[in-house]
């Protein structure tokens, strides 16, 4: 991951996946392959809301496993996200604002995640901008944490 800006913070991945376009889109667009692979190592996945259409809502718990002892964004052991859907391009691209919900503010603040579907060479290169990073996610650990997730894509399709 590139951390490109810090004001506002801006984080940037991308993986090579051998699986077209319209598979990953697919697995974007699907509640159950979508907590199947977007929980980084270490998490499970709960699709609570879940509306896939421009406007549209989904609520998302990532839970840490049992013994880990993280607290999460949460504080009880999960990181919530509630968001929008805010553009859906078949094949192309899928464009999110999301909100962490916590009482800490350092976790406060609308981010802007757009992830991009482009062929290369027989693949798909899968890139991820997130936009208006809160400050308390540390660029290490969300490195770790994209990262994790772009692998799980790629196993969960290929």
């Amino acid at each position: 991951m590139t951390r490109t800006s810090t004001h506002p913070v801006i984080d940037e991945a991308d993986r090579l996946i051998r699986a077209t376009p319209d598979r990953i889109y697919a697995a974007f667009v699907d509640p159950a392959a979508l907590a199947a692979w977007m929980p980084p190592e270490g998490m499970t996945g709960r699709i609570e809301t879940f509306e896939p259409r421009p406007g549209g809502r989904y609520r998302m718990a990532l839970v840490y496993a049992e013994g880990s002892g993280e607290q999460g964004k949460a504080g009880d052991g999960s990181d919530v996200v509630e968001g929008r859907f805010e553009a859906l391009v078949p094949g192309e691209r899928v464009e999110q604002s999301s909100v962490f919900q916590s009482d800490d503010p350092a976790f406060a603040g609308t981010m802007r995640v757009t992830w991009t579907f482009t062929p290369e060479d027989g693949a798909t290169r899968v890139h991820v901008r997130c936009e208006d990073v809160p400050p308390g996610i540390d660029g290490d650990s969300h490195d770790e944490g994209i990262r994790s997730s772009l692998a799980n894509l790629a196993a969960y399709l290929e």
